[in-house]
């Protein structure tokens, strides 16, 4: 199955009340669209992506890392920002079923995004839903007084996204039944027995104002965790110099069984010890051949592909770079730049530090260099 998801970011955010729109608000450095964006990769049936963006956001949401996304224009409702995707899908080929999400709901789990695909197999709409909890009531005017009327929640719930549909049925549902739609792409259903409605989650909320983000920053914070990372390499003649991914002009190099890259290492073991996930020995043994002079740049990559499955984003990263020679400054922003490039991560979320041991001990004497890293994550799904 080929799936296009459909991410809508076109409204105005006027309930908000921000001067950031709710789509590129930021918990840990990563902007909603982000957080949506960053799930969403994990599935190897998402084909293309789509965000739906409002015109007058064009310089925020060309800002944000977007490669291989297409962006569309938004219309005046959320019915027309719809629309205007589905349009550009009909004409391509090899997309058969959409997914449609509004950015401002960020916290599903992967869970529930691969229920929705695995389900779409057999349907041809899936919809998440939740029961309503709290009693419902409505207010009614007569003879210009108002009474309370109590109503049943065994028909009533609430529909979250994302929502799957086949593509072309729900194209032209839009193209015949928009003067009945109503929220979402659901409500152009006339004949419901057509969705599939599966059990959706407490915790995907709506961001729709400030109260709403202020709990999600809250959730996100107890899903914080960090880890410290060392490594110590003993320097010999004879072998490369690598710091953070980088070839350092040198007449010593680091000993070890992959390249020695003591920063990257460390940075390694910052972030298995962040996410619970063991150490860098564990994960890639100096018994085994096929590391041996392995540059760490993919090591670190590895370890960044299994974080990302288990739905971890890193934080932030501050790293001491311990050693006599070279001076660290020299190469800094480099090493920032690479590191970053590696987590895919901003520059931002980085701190460098260059120290010596005032020339005491193996350091102090050119005969080594060590690293400390503190790494701090946060758990997305």
């Amino acid at each position: 199955m080929s799936f296009c998801l459909i991410i809508l970011a076109g409204g105005n955010s006027h309930r908000f009340k921000s001067n950031t729109p709710k789509p590129y608000q930021k918990i840990a450095g990563k902007s909603l669209i982000e957080i949506n964006l960053y799930k969403a990769r994990q599935f190897k049936e998402i084909e293309k992506i789509i965000i739906v963006y409002n015109k007058k956001h064009s310089k925020r949401v060309k800002s944000l890392n977007l490669k291989n996304i297409k962006l569309i224009i938004g219309g005046k409702s959320r019915q027309h920002s719809t629309y205007n995707a589905l349009k550009y899908l009909n004409n391509k080929k090899g997309i058969s079923k959409v997914l449609i999400h509004d950015a401002a709901r960020p916290n599903f789990s992967l869970k529930l995004f691969n229920s929705i695909i695995k389900n779409m197999k057999n349907a041809r709409a899936v919809i998440p839903k939740i029961k309503i909890q709290d009693a419902v009531k409505q207010i009614l005017e007569s003879s210009n007084e108002e009474y309370i009327l109590g109503k049943s929640r065994n028909n009533l719930f609430l529909t979250q996204t994302p929502q799957a549909f086949k593509l072309k049925e729900i194209f032209q549902l839009h193209k015949t039944n928009s003067a009945k739609y109503k929220d979402d792409d659901i409500s152009l259903y006339m004949d419901l027995n057509k969705v599939k409605f599966i059990e959706g989650e407490k915790k995907n909320l709506k961001i729709t104002d400030q109260s709403d983000f202020e709990n999600l920053k809250n959730i996100y914070k107890k899903k914080q965790s960090v880890g410290i990372g060392f490594d110590v390499h003993r320097l010999i003649p004879k072998r490369k110099l690598y710091l953070a991914g980088l070839k350092i002009k040198s007449k010593l190099g680091t000993l070890g069984h992959s390249d020695g890259d003591p920063v990257l290492h460390s940075v390694i073991d910052a972030i298995l010890g962040a996410c619970k996930m063991g150490d860098i020995g564990q994960m890639f043994s100096d018994k085994s051949k096929k590391f041996k002079n392995i540059r760490s740049t993919i090591l670190l990559q590895k370890v960044i592909e299994l974080i990302k499955f288990n739905g971890y984003f890193i934080n932030n990263i501050d790293i001491n770079i311990i050693t006599q020679t070279p001076k660290i400054k020299n190469y800094k922003n480099k090493m920032i730049n690479n590191i970053a490039k590696l987590c895919e991560i901003s520059n931002d979320q980085i701190n460098i530090k260059g120290k010596t041991t005032e020339k005491l001990g193996v350091i102090g004497k050119e005969k080594a260099i060590a690293c400390e890293v503190i790494c701090s994550v946060i758990k997305y799904d």
